[in-house]
């Protein structure tokens, strides 16, 4: 790749121009370890396979609740289905992550392709509560979105790693606006199975692009680490006193707190939303579709524009602070939604603030571990949310029944306070920010 910038600048009509390219080629193979014109078909591939797993993933999710209110399942036995597919993805997330640092994303991106094909089909054969379980245990593997975020930070440089993991949620809100209409459509005129039929066919097409263009490994100096490793001894995936060391560095383990209790309200809302939308605002597949669309567009437009310019004009802690203030204004408006529109108002914060939040999260904490632990700390990142998700179903259902719709705005709007308080005030949070840049002015030195 030096070859190629030297022959520019011997042909280019300005010889500073060539060096400068030259310059920033080195820079993109040294960050990655890939040639710029591998990196660029590498990011395309990884776009291209998020938006089709985000597609996949929103056809079968959407269908999901409306298969099983047809098979006969009430909302607590719907809640414990929510809950048994977080406790696998909990337990497999850092696992996943830790194997892809092993031994390498392409690897790792099959496993989770085969995962989520496996999942649908299953979903798709299923005529009773058996098969919906099992359909569930797939995704123990099923972290397509971690092994996009492990291809992006290896091959992205840190100045630019938030606004990369942004445009991927940009191919992620691709599949959030085309997955729900697909599931919708096919739901409507076919059935709930032939929509997780569908799932199933676009997971195993997604195998075939990752096998034929995705590199075995997307770190820089892979084969140095390898030999280093070989040297210290041999490394395993269920290596938990590895994946857990990661948990005592300061500034991750605060990040993590923050997304934990961040994320808690709003799982718990998300894990009723499909029982709130048809019992309180009745609505149909066709017009769910229509809402999650909304939903995607609106998230595609956040991680496409707005985190790139917001990541190059302001700092993590000022970020994560304004992140806050959107959800606590989000939750307001959700405690008085009483008709549909007042839903699609009130995403518009909720999807600007979780939008913030996540990315500037996930960035930083890749940049506070060692290169050859980033993919176990976003499995870890990972499964904070899956934490979540493993209790909001049971939480959801209690205050749905006992307290009525209104308390899902009402606490997210009191924890958000509270938390939006304490990081204006505390000097914890200004230690951790402080110590990030610090950390981020040493390596540019």
């Amino acid at each position: 790749m030096a070859a190629t910038g030297e022959t520019a600048a011997m042909d280019g009509a300005s010889g500073s121009k060539g060096q400068g390219q030259e310059s920033h080629e080195e820079e993109l193979t040294s960050a990655s370890g890939l040639p710029p014109s591998q990196r660029k078909l590498v990011l395309l591939m990884t776009h291209l396979n998020i938006a089709m797993y985000s597609t996949c993933f929103w056809i079968q999710q959407g269908a999901l609740p409306y298969l099983t209110k047809k098979l006969g399942v009430d909302p607590v036995v719907y809640g414990y289905l929510q809950t048994t597919f977080a406790v696998v993805q909990l337990c497999g997330g850092p696992l996943f992550g830790r194997f892809g640092d092993l031994f390498g994303t392409r690897s790792a991106l099959v496993l989770a392709f085969s995962a989520a094909a496996m999942s649908y089909g299953l979903l798709g054969m299923a005529e009773g509560m058996l098969l919906l379980f099992l359909s569930r245990l797939p995704s123990f593997l099923m972290h397509s979105m971690q092994g996009a975020q492990m291809i992006v930070t290896d091959i992205s440089d840190e100045g630019n790693r938030a606004d990369a993991l942004g445009k991927l949620g940009l191919s992620y809100g691709i599949g959030m606006i085309v997955g729900p209409f697909l599931g919708g459509q096919v739901t409507k005129y076919f059935s709930e199975q032939h929509s997780a039929y569908l799932a199933m066919a676009g997971s195993l097409v997604s195998i075939v692009l990752v096998v034929l263009f995705i590199p075995s490994n997307t770190k820089a100096g892979k084969k140095d680490s390898d030999s280093k490793k070989e040297d210290s001894g041999p490394s395993s995936v269920f290596d938990v006193k590895a994946i857990a060391k990661l948990l005592t560095i300061p500034v991750a383990a605060y990040l993590l707190l923050v997304r934990t209790i961040v994320g808690t309200p709003l799982g718990i809302f998300q894990s009723m939303f499909s029982v709130i939308a048809m019992d309180r605002f009745n609505i149909g597949p066709e017009e769910n579709g229509y809402l999650m669309s909304y939903i995607g567009m609106s998230n595609m437009v956040m991680m496409g524009l707005g985190v790139g310019i917001l990541t190059k004009r302001y700092n993590e802690g000022l970020l994560l602070k304004w992140a806050i203030y959107m959800f606590t204004f989000g939750y307001l408006l959700l405690a008085g939604a009483n008709v549909t529109w007042h839903i699609y108002v009130t995403v518009i914060p909720l999807t600007i603030g979780g939008t913030i939040m996540n990315t500037v999260i996930s960035s930083t904490l890749t940049k506070v571990v060692p290169p050859d632990s980033t993919g176990t700390m976003l499995g870890l990142s990972m499964a904070s949310n899956s934490i979540i998700r493993t209790m909001s179903p049971t939480v959801g259902g209690l205050m749905l029944g006992y307290a009525g719709y209104p308390s899902f705005g009402v606490l997210g709007f009191v924890v958000n306070t509270l938390l939006s308080v304490y990081m204006v005030f505390s000097q914890t949070h200004a230690k951790v920010v402080a110590a990030v840049e610090k950390q981020s002015a040493r390596k540019e030195s």
